[in-house]
């Protein structure tokens, strides 16, 4: 299980002045379920977003399948050289310091010819990639004036310009799957928060996408209806599903991830499987999150 399909290096993401993200490394494999926790406001659903590309990044590189989505790094480069154009205002510009600007200069502008047109070619494939990437959200987001049939099948005909008969066939052996074949012309209004949030599962994976990603999807839910929508993730992660979950369901992190990973600050303090690292945290922050949740 080391067939990489995503990663992730050196992530930041700013708005304005407030820095949610600082430098966040991952490398996801084909079929982890990779758990991610944290203290509200710690950046977890604004790295999920930015996998992809719902936020831009501010900068870092994303690859995905071996293709970038987003890569920009000559920000360092050009933090380099304005640090170096202060000393020159402070007259401490010697012939060393100017050549050393004349390099990193160099650089700079190759590196960012090189990520232009990384850049062009991203922006180009993205919703081919985004294909790739399926995302769950915590209210759902189903289209209130189609039906469940519709709801899933819009994507995959207009798309992935499948058949209407390919679509809905594939539709349905979806919903059987999660229990709701009975639900294909139902409105949205007419179902629970839990039926929803399948429906929404099941939409996503009719993309038949490489990763799905999670934000809280749970968090919307009444307490009775979060098994039926836990027992489905269950069972797509028993299927080899690669999956990036946001989640405060500890039991879940647990007993079905294989990768626990704990963000604060916009950083990532601790990263684990589920026995060490409830069992054996090192990080101190991650010591008091959990005497509180646990």
């Amino acid at each position: 299980m080391n067939d990489k399909i995503l990663s992730v290096k050196d992530l930041h993401k700013s708005f304005k002045d407030l820095k949610v993200l600082q430098g966040v490394t991952i490398d996801i494999n084909k079929g982890d379920v990779v758990a991610i926790i944290g203290p509200s406001g710690c950046g977890k659903s604004t790295f999920l977003r930015c996998l992809n590309m719902l936020e831009t990044p501010t900068i870092g590189q994303i690859i995905l399948n071996g293709e970038y989505l987003y890569k920009n790094e000559r920000v360092y480069l050009k933090r380099e050289m304005k640090a170096l154009l202060a000393l020159k205002k402070q007259k401490l510009f010697d012939e060393e310091t100017q050549e050393k600007y004349n390099a990193i200069e160099a650089e700079y502008v190759a590196l960012r010819k090189a990520e232009k047109e990384i850049e062009k070619k991203a922006n180009k494939n993205i919703d081919k990639q985004r294909q790739k990437i399926g995302m769950v959200f915590q209210q759902f987001n189903l289209f209130p004036h189609l039906t469940v049939m519709q709801n899933i099948t819009l994507a995959p005909i207009k798309l992935k310009k499948m058949p209407k008969e390919d679509a809905q066939k594939l539709a349905l052996n979806l919903l059987e799957k999660v229990g709701l074949a009975d639900k294909a012309d139902a409105y949205p209004s007419t179902l629970s928060g839990g039926q929803k949030q399948r429906i929404a599962i099941v939409r996503a994976l009719a993309m038949e996408p490489d990763v799905l990603l999670f934000d809280e999807p749970t968090s919307a839910l009444d307490p009775e209806m979060v098994g039926e929508v836990l027992a489905v993730m269950s069972e797509l992660a028993k299927e080899g599903m690669t999956m990036v979950v946001v989640t405060h369901e500890m039991g879940f992190a647990k007993e079905v991830a294989n990768r626990v990973v704990f963000i604060d600050e916009g950083v990532i303090k601790e990263e684990s499987a589920p026995a060490e690292f409830f069992g054996n945290p090192k990080n101190e922050r991650l010591k008091e999150f959990l005497s509180k949740v646990l």
